[in-house]
């Protein structure tokens, strides 16, 4: 099984998601894809070690542009 992130952003910048590419990578995610959905985002990320990913997530929250969902998911 893998183990993903799904994320939507109702507020979404670009350029932050770019400047927390290393720091995302340092968690071990992956971006797979990026949806719109009229003003939200919606990103998928492959999760290489599921705790280093709830540590970015809660990371995310604290600098005041968490994701207003979080999902993490396992493939079957």
């Amino acid at each position: 099984m893998t183990t993903q992130l799904l994320l939507k952003y109702d507020s979404f910048d670009q350029t932050a998601l770019d400047a927390d590419a290393e720091a995302r990578g340092q968690a071990g995610l992956t971006l797979l894809q990026l949806w719109t959905e009229g003003a939200a985002r919606w990103a998928l990320f492959t999760v290489n070690d599921k705790g280093k990913a709830q540590t970015w997530l809660s990371r995310e929250g604290a600098l005041g542009h968490p994701p207003s969902a979080s999902h993490l998911l396992e493939t079957v």
